[in-house]
């Protein structure tokens, strides 16, 4: 692009591009006007921006948990603002900015604010006065933040990254960058009273802007391009039907009562499964809007970061790359306590994996409890998690068949495990299984067996009640009635849920602060939210 003096419409939206990241557009042309004859950048012009858009969603996870029936919450739009349907991302309108074109910074302003609302209050925040700046290759968006306790001016939340940006051509002449990274600064992780991390990814942001100076554009005109939003569709999905008897290592007649037939080299006579479900539902259920517990019965203990499920029986194909393995064992979510009931009751049980090559199910038994009706609803086989595995990852060695940290993501009809509150494809913890297809083999025991010592709880080795656990160092109200040590049990909410009282090293803190004091069940809803990697039990 040959550079000119004359400030014309082209120029002008280059010089914009320039600003925000694409330096290698405009830089020459900028120059140019801008520089004095002694090298200098003396009296650099600013140019006028305007009819600006914002199209960012905050945060997916936060979204989606508002929606849920867990929170009872809302969110509305203002002051010009609006929504993407289907809980989609929001557009902050009618920007009026300056670019430098000494600096190639950009400052623009846009109209419109979002509230969020759940727990009949306890959650009232909000985001108004939105600011995109950029510098170079970064930026930064602030926000006030309001809550009922006061209002907080010019909060730089989310720090961005234009380093590898394209910019495109918008509609009316408008220099459109899209998808721009965005992460969570300290201020931000402050403003949400760090229920997220410094450095957590947020959703991107895609900004649109025009020159005042450009003739194509029109007065009025606005970018006709609507953001790109992920949908939340309702799950199509029919349920799972009933799946086969849980597997048994049935043998050869003659096989001995023990189930533990010799004659058959692909039955399964122990092992078991490691899984934590899910690290933010977790902390949900025992953090200060949940105040519950979590219960381990019927052989299953707390261990590590979450729960292990043993007595594996069923059936190994090491030809057909096949493997059918049940478990013993019950995990129970409880909470939201009133009048001495749980409006939040979860249970899994008769744990099942069915392994086909590389794809596989996890599989359970489902009790829960809608919590505006308080109607039960029990699930027989229904198929929780699709599981990924790795090719040829099924096979035996020392007698002993070990899936390490299989991903899993929810299932349509797992969804109805929570109530809607996960959509489906949403990542649970990842699970380790082991089993045995020799009685004489050894089990992988690195994880806990059956009830030794979370990652770092303070239970003791028999995952006894933690009725005592006492609560973290920033006032958490959960950690006192789970059963089981380790990730749920005693201590401060125990484990690596709760490490030495504060969820914070996990981002997943849930303080009763002043600022955002109910911004926990975020975390819970995170997913991702609070998209963090996952400490998981080495085999």
């Amino acid at each position: 692009m040959a550079a000119t003096r004359r400030p014309t419409a082209l120029a002008a939206a280059v010089a914009t591009a320039a600003a925000l990241g694409a330096t290698a557009f405009a830089l020459p042309a900028l120059a140019a006007d801008s520089t004095a004859s002694d090298g200098s950048a003396a009296a650099a012009p600013k140019l006028e921006l305007k009819d600006g858009t914002l199209d960012w969603g905050v945060k997916e996870s936060f979204r989606k948990y508002l929606a849920s029936s867990f929170s009872g919450g809302k969110i509305t739009v203002k002051g010009g603002a609006t929504q993407a349907p289907d809980n989609g991302v929001f557009t902050f309108a009618n920007g009026k900015g300056t670019y430098d074109t000494a600096t190639h910074g950009t400052d623009t302003a846009f109209e419109g604010g979002v509230n969020f609302y759940a727990h009949g209050g306890v959650l009232d925040i909000t985001l108004s006065d939105v600011k995109l700046s950029t510098t170079g290759t970064g930026g930064a968006i602030t926000v006030d933040v309001t809550t009922p306790e006061g209002t907080r001016d010019d909060v730089a939340f989310a720090a961005l990254d234009l380093s590898a940006v394209k910019p495109g051509q918008g509609a009316g002449g408008a220099m459109v960058f899209k998808d721009i990274p965005a992460t969570l600064t300290k201020a931000g992780s402050e403003a949400f009273n760090g229920q997220y991390k410094e450095g957590d990814a947020l959703d991107p942001a895609t900004l649109s802007v025009k020159a005042v100076s450009a003739p194509t554009e029109k007065p009025t005109e606005k970018p006709t391009e609507k953001p790109t939003t992920e949908p939340t569709g309702k799950p199509t999905e029919k349920p799972t039907t009933k799946p086969t008897e849980r597997p048994t290592s049935t043998g050869s007649p003659s096989s001995p009562a023990t189930g533990k037939p010799a004659a058959d080299p692909g039955a399964i006579v122990d092992g078991t499964l490691d899984w934590g479900v899910k690290k933010s539902f977790r902390s949900y259920v025992t953090g200060p809007i949940a105040h519950g517990k979590v219960e381990t019965t019927a052989g299953a203990t707390a261990s590590g970061d979450g729960y292990r499920f043993p007595d594996a029986t069923g059936h190994f194909g090491a030809d057909a790359q096949t493997l059918n393995a049940g478990f013993d064992g019950k995990v129970r979510f409880l909470g939201h306590e009133e009048n001495g009931a749980y409006t939040l009751d979860l249970s899994l049980t008769r744990m099942k994996i069915q392994v086909n090559g590389t794809k596989g199910k996890l599989i359970a038994d489902v009790s829960t409890k809608d919590r505006e009706t308080k109607k039960v609803s029990t699930y027989t086989g229904l198929a929780v998690a699709d599981l990924k595995l790795p090719k040829g990852g099924l096979a035996a060695k020392n007698g002993v068949v070990t899936l390490p940290s299989v991903p899993a993501t929810l299932t349509a009809d797992g969804t109805k495990a929570f109530g809607g509150m996960y959509p489906a494809g949403e990542q649970l913890d990842a699970l380790t299984v082991a089993v045995a297809l020799d009685k004489d083999a050894e089990l992988p025991g690195g994880a806990g067996g059956s009830g030794s010592t979370g990652s770092t709880g303070s239970t003791g080795s028999t995952g006894s009640t933690g009725s005592t656990g006492s609560t973290g160092s920033t006032g958490l109200a959960g950690g006192s009635t789970a059963t089981g040590g380790g990730s749920v049990g005693g201590g401060s909410v125990g484990g690596s849920v709760g490490g030495s009282g504060s969820l914070a090293a996990t981002g997943s803190d849930i303080p009763a602060g002043a600022l955002f004091a109910a911004s926990g069940v975020v975390v819970a809803a995170g997913a991702g939210v609070v998209i963090a990697a996952r400490r998981r039990r080495t085999a």
